[in-house]
């Protein structure tokens, strides 16, 4: 698979679709829903069945980039399109390509209006995820990271709730202004190194002060898209507007980009600034995890709740990148996967419930074990995934985020830990009121069970949680040459900065 463009073919099979559907879809009304749907469904499916074979086809024991295809885009610049995976990238491919169908299916009734162009949307929106995690151009890079915005946009400002304009703005308004710095920052870049190619710069040693600039460029788009404390205001408020499966995507790949951006940018090119500024990540962080997690406690709503727990699980992301350590990287990368599936299915979870009773507070609710059994056993899964009971994916990421924080900061690992507790804590007290109790409300005594199209939705999503819990070494496997190839080119160059300031003494 080499020898032919897989990549390429994954990255653009959406858009071909996407441009199917606009140009050859017509007729009334209802059928070009109908057909819309079909054909957004059919290429979606069919994108993530030529991804598995990435996987299939992918070197474990090696951390060099994969299946690359480069060709010259703008010559006169040097600068290429260059695509390409490694063990950190190759999974959120998969991620992307595994969800987006799966958001489709997940749409068949909630959206009624304007579906050819609700499709359309989703179908660019998957191409430019999965681009940006292939780009080994950071132009290319960046083309995709912000083009991710405008069908996210799109997608809360037409398909969202009543606020949706508000909470669309807020959404770009705040991604947009990070990603500013974050172009001055890649200019600055290129032309010190005069190179825009990724795996080149990998390799170029920056001056110590220079890095601290460039890392807060950096820092400025990657904390917005995490989301980090203070800045991650915007994000209940585009969950709580998005259509179920914006959320859905919203939660499962875009919240990765910024942690993404911090392993593939600021950790690996620019090792001195990382260490320096490596506690403000753990303050930001902790106080993320423990602050959002007593939020989420006090919430009403269930799309703001899991909202606010999306920020606290990011946070441990975000500490266990920083730890540079094998487990604490390998723990951030697989509870990036894992929370990409169990939020995505807890935001599908409220999902369910709003398209009969077109309502997200918790109150209205309690007893739906007694109508909806099918329903509230794949709910208990999911949330006892995002607690992080053991079996469940939830609880390999967080252990072994854990595992390596202990080695670094004890400190920081024991106030992490009353994250876990607190998640527990919010996420049984939102089970316990919806599902369990006395079932007394008259208009939940005629709700139905899932349907056969909703329990296609959530099977997979189970399957991936408990593999994923009860077996992650295919998982790991992939990771582990990328991972420990990262924290050994840091610890180079760091040797490297020391021996160089210890020279000018």
């Amino acid at each position: 698979m080499t020898d032919w463009p897989i990549l390429s073919l994954v990255t653009f099979l959406p858009t071909l679709g996407a441009a199917f559907i606009l140009l050859f879809i017509r007729g009334d009304a209802a059928d070009v829903a109908q057909r819309s749907r079909a054909t957004a469904l059919w290429v979606s499916l069919s994108t993530f069945l030529v991804s598995l074979l990435l996987w299939v086809d992918f070197d474990t024991t090696t951390a060099s980039f994969q299946y690359v295809q480069k060709i010259a885009w703008i010559p006169s610049l040097g600068i290429s399109y260059h695509m390409g995976v490694d063990g950190i990238s190759m999974l959120f491919v998969i991620l992307s390509t595994f969800l987006t169908p799966i958001c489709v299916l997940a749409s068949w009734q909630s959206v009624q209006t304007r579906v050819k162009e609700y499709m359309v949307a989703f179908l660019v929106l998957e191409t430019l995820m999965v681009g940006m995690f292939c780009a080994l151009d950071f132009v290319l890079f960046y083309v995709f990271f912000e083009a991710v915005l405008i069908p996210m946009f799109l997608i809360i400002g037409i398909w969202g709730g009543a606020n949706r304009v508000y909470a669309a703005f807020k959404f770009f308004l705040y991604t947009l202004a990070g990603s500013v710095l974050m172009l001055i920052a890649l200019l600055t870049i290129y032309f010190e190194a005069d190179s825009s190619d990724i795996p080149t710069l990998l390799h170029h040693s920056f001056d110590p002060d220079l890095q601290r600039w460039l890392w807060l460029a950096f820092f400025a788009s990657f904390a917005v898209k995490v989301p980090m404390w203070p800045v991650h205001t915007w994000l209940p408020d585009a969950h709580v507007e998005a259509p179920t499966a914006g959320s859905v995507i919203l939660a499962g790949v875009l919240l990765k980009m910024g942690a993404y951006g911090f392993l593939r940018f600021s950790v690996p090119m620019l090792p001195f600034a990382t260490e320096f500024f490596t506690p403000l990540i753990y303050t930001l962080s902790i106080i993320a995890v423990i602050y959002t997690s007593l939020v989420a406690l006090a919430q009403e709503d269930m799309k703001k709740l899991i909202a606010y727990s999306s920020v606290a699980h990011m946070g441990f992301v975000t500490i266990g990148i920083f730890t540079l350590t094998q487990q604490g990287l390998q723990g951030a990368l697989f509870q990036m996967l894992s929370h990409g599936i169990i939020a995505s299915a807890l935001f599908l979870c409220v999902g369910v419930v709003y398209d009969r009773l077109h309502s997200r507070e918790i109150a209205r609710y309690g007893g739906l074990v007694h109508r909806m059994p099918v329903y509230a056993a794949m709910f208990m899964v999911f949330m006892l995934g995002s607690v992080g009971l053991p079996g469940t994916s939830g609880f390999v990421g967080e252990f072994l985020i854990l595992v390596g924080v202990f080695q670094v900061n004890s400190w920081v690992a024991m106030l992490a830990t009353t994250g876990i507790i607190l998640g527990a804590a919010y996420m049984l007290y939102l089970y316990r009121r919806v599902i369990f109790g006395k079932l007394t409300k008259d208009d939940l005594k005629n709700m139905l069970d899932l349907s056969p199209r909703e329990i296609a939705v959530m099977a997979p999503l189970i399957v991936v949680t408990l593999w994923m819990g009860i077996y992650p070494a295919p998982f790991l496997a992939v990771m582990d040459a990328s991972v420990a190839n990262l924290i050994s080119e840091h610890k180079t160059a760091m040797e490297a900065i020391k021996a160089v300031s210890l020279a000018a003494r």
